[in-house]
């Protein structure tokens, strides 16, 4: 008789899959019985926020094999692409579950756009340039965003530049955008339960990405560019493809990050959100979308439970991410993981066996 087995690659995803469903259904349960804090569910958002960015990350840095330093760039667009339609389209569209659908579609669609334009140019050269170019991006997008002012009025969409720019809005105007405060007054449309779905979606479509046919072309040109030209793959559409589709997915956690919060400063994706994400993804393990998963959520909590400690947080947080560096890279923990790992799959094979 036959035993009915799992591929191990999707029993993997699936594990993935289930510690989200699983830690949304505990969250739900302790905000059932008022045993979540306050401090928890401000949390909610921003973790899947970093969740969804430290694993489209991951598929640019861990599968693709190239580095990007300005992710928090394609956040940002995101961000102001789809506030400036949600603001400007409220007082028609005023159902947010047609409205907010739309926003995700307009600033995924940003993101991936400038993906595509920068990855187009950079992504056919050899070498540390897409490092270089999305730096200089990142900063770029969140210098303009600093001087952008918009807004609406009766007469349309006023826009203007600098510091000292007026847009001339008629009585009945309001700003959209306002300079170094960032969005104002984004339609509060995020909720923890469309972040977890945005998240799942993120996770199926670059995990079954990555075990299919594109996927596999584009890790054999992380491991051997000149081999996998050889047997006739476009380098650069694989490349490009892998890029736009990480692009779009910050776009997604942009949108998300935008429509939960008040106002929203060109500050938050700076340099520094770009190098954090990174971490996360370096921590988590290269090409490990479960680590990546795991590592966002802890290192977008971890500053908040440690806020208690007061100036002694971020000295212990430091201190924390660099044992955890260590001991992710260290050979005997590792070796230690995966002995403890095959020891519980093989008291679980029998049990899980299923004989027809």
């Amino acid at each position: 008789m036959k035993k009915t087995r799992l591929r191990p690659v999707t029993r993997k995803n699936g594990i993935t899959y289930s510690i989200v469903l699983l830690f949304y259904v505990v969250i739900q349960i302790l905000t059932a019985t008022g045993s979540l804090s306050s401090l928890f569910k401000g949390l909610l958002i921003p973790v899947c926020v970093y969740v969804i960015l430290a694993v489209s990350l991951n598929l640019t840095v861990g599968v693709l094999g190239e580095l990007s330093l300005g992710h928090a760039g394609f956040m940002c667009v995101g961000a102001y692409a789809s506030s400036i339609f949600s603001i400007s389209t409220q007082e028609v569209l005023t159902s947010a579950w047609i409205r907010f659908p739309l926003a995700l579609l307009v600033g995924g669609l940003a993101a991936a756009l400038f993906g595509v334009l920068i990855g187009l140019p950079v992504l056919r050269l050899r070498g540390d340039y897409l490092a270089i170019v999305t730096l200089a991006f990142g900063e770029i997008i969140k210098s303009l965003a600093s001087v952008l002012y918009l807004g609406q009025d009766s007469n349309g969409l006023h826009i203007a530049f600098g510091q000292n720019s007026t847009m001339d809005l008629a009585v009945d105007g309001h700003k959209i955008v306002d300079g170094p405060k960032g969005i104002l007054s984004a339609p509060g449309d995020s909720t923890f339960t469309i972040a977890t779905i945005l998240v799942l979606i993120t996770l199926i479509v670059i995990t079954n990405m990555m075990d299919s046919r594109t996927g596999r072309a584009v890790m054999s040109i992380r491991d051997n560019r000149i081999a996998a030209e050889s047997v006739g793959i476009n380098i650069t559409k694989y490349k490009l493809l892998a890029f736009a589709l990480s692009a779009f997915f910050a776009g997604l956690a942009g949108v998300l990050y935008a429509h939960s919060l008040a106002t929203v400063p060109p500050t938050k994706f700076g340099y520094n959100t770009s190098i954090m994400i990174l971490v996360m993804v370096v921590l988590g393990g290269m090409g490990s979308m479960r680590g990546s998963v795991i590592a966002a959520a802890l290192l977008t909590a971890l500053p908040e439970l440690l806020r208690s400690l007061q100036d002694y947080r971020m000295l212990i947080y430091s201190i924390i991410l660099i044992a955890a560096m260590l001991l992710n890279n260290n050979e005997k923990v590792k070796t230690a993981v995966k002995k403890v790992t095959a020891k519980f799959k093989r008291q679980a094979k029998p049990a899980g066996e299923v004989a027809q």
